[in-house]
């Protein structure tokens, strides 16, 4: 029988919390905690000593980061490992990118014993159910992932519907130039920068150059269109 058991890891770095979670899980007869430690480096060497079926994982613990490091390593060489992480907590960019990495479900450190209980069995068991609360996070993220990528094309679009004059424009401007001195470098009148801008504007929908390259900085674009420029001129 004692085979049959749920083999689990409990990394915690705070003692009464790691001594807390150990004593429930020991309490129920078909969980055996093979191993509890302190920090993620110690996390990662045990896996491959004890190899748990579930571990209950602290993100911060050495480091802010340690428990996030941790589940990457071991699930980089022991893939089929459930990984519950404890959070104090529910931070959405946090635990997006711990689902990102396949752990299976994320607990509340002030959790009672009962739903610690039920997480890993539902972790071991795979039935962790995508409950309410993750399936919000997740969509909210794909809603900002989705949102950024529509902006960066409708931005892309956008630049190629400027003139190379306009293009060259809005280069000067984000490097500091004033509208006298871009005049002076492109050895033009302050009327034709001033029709330039406001056809840039124009295509933009935007009442201030300012948004615009505000716009452009928060896509990468300057940056985008210079490594272009260098390819360009490598190959000629």
């Amino acid at each position: 029988m004692e085979n049959n058991k749920i083999k689990v890891l409990v990394a915690e770095d705070i003692l009464p919390i790691m001594k807390r979670y150990t004593k429930i899980l020991e309490k129920a007869a078909d969980i055996e905690v093979v191993a509890a430690v302190q920090s993620g480096y110690e996390a990662v060497l045990l896996v491959g000593i004890h190899r748990p079926d579930v571990i209950l994982m602290d993100i911060e613990m050495e480091t802010r980061t340690s428990g996030l490091d941790a589940t990457r390593e071991i699930l980089h060489h022991f893939p089929d490992t459930k990984i519950v992480i404890l959070t104090v907590y529910e931070d959405d960019e946090t635990i997006f990118n711990a689902f990102q990495m396949g752990v299976c479900d994320y607990i509340l450190k002030n959790s009672n014993p009962e739903e610690i209980i039920t997480c890993i069995k539902d972790a071991y068991y795979n039935r962790s159910p995508i409950r309410p609360v993750i399936a919000e996070k997740i969509r909210s993220e794909f809603q900002r992932i989705y949102k950024a990528e529509k902006s960066l094309l409708y931005c892309l679009h956008l630049i190629t519907q400027l003139t190379q004059t306009e293009v060259d424009i809005l280069d000067l401007l984000n490097k500091g130039y004033t509208r006298k001195q871009i005049c002076e470098v492109r050895y033009v009148e302050m009327s034709t920068v001033k029709t330039q801008i406001h056809n840039i504007l124009k295509k933009f929908e935007m009442s201030n150059i300012v948004e615009v390259l505000e716009l452009l900085n928060s896509m990468n674009v300057f940056e985008y269109l210079h490594n272009m420029k260098h390819l360009g001129d490598e190959k000629a």
